[in-house]
């Protein structure tokens, strides 16, 4: 009885740890935010900065169509993409780390627009551009 004790509390800590590590709060109003900026023709940049009120160091950019293994070896951590980009072409994903830790994620709606970073591989508190190019 003991054992079954035993192996059911350190299930319960197991799965409740990987989940508790797991899920960064979607920033719904992020997306928002950013799909107000698109929605204005004559804008070419969006300034990440300014919209974020969380602490961020890193902020990735996902395609549609990123595959889960991608996003997982660019952060160097395991992230559940929760909007299953990996399968769709109708937003980008937009996933903020702060001391190696996935803090919080945003999707991003095309809009008949793609979003690059130009050279650099991520973003950052002092180089947060994302670049609108309308199609």
């Amino acid at each position: 009885m003991r054992k079954l004790i035993f192996f059911v509390l350190i299930l319960l800590i197991l799965l409740t740890g990987y989940s508790f590590f797991n899920n960064a709060p979607h920033n719904v109003e992020l997306g928002k935010s950013i799909y107000s900026i698109v929605e204005d023709v004559n804008n070419t940049e969006i300034s990440i900065n300014t919209l974020a009120d969380f602490d961020w160091d890193k902020g990735f950019l996902y395609t549609p169509y990123s595959t889960q293994k991608g996003i997982d070896e660019q952060l160097g951590v395991h992230f559940k993409d929760p909007s299953n980009i990996d399968w769709r072409d109708d937003i980008y994903l937009l996933v903020f780390m702060k001391d190696d830790k996935v803090v919080q994620y945003a999707e991003v709606d095309r809009q008949g627009a793609d979003f690059k970073l130009g050279e650099k591989e991520y973003l950052t508190p002092s180089d947060d551009v994302i670049f609108i190019e309308r199609y």
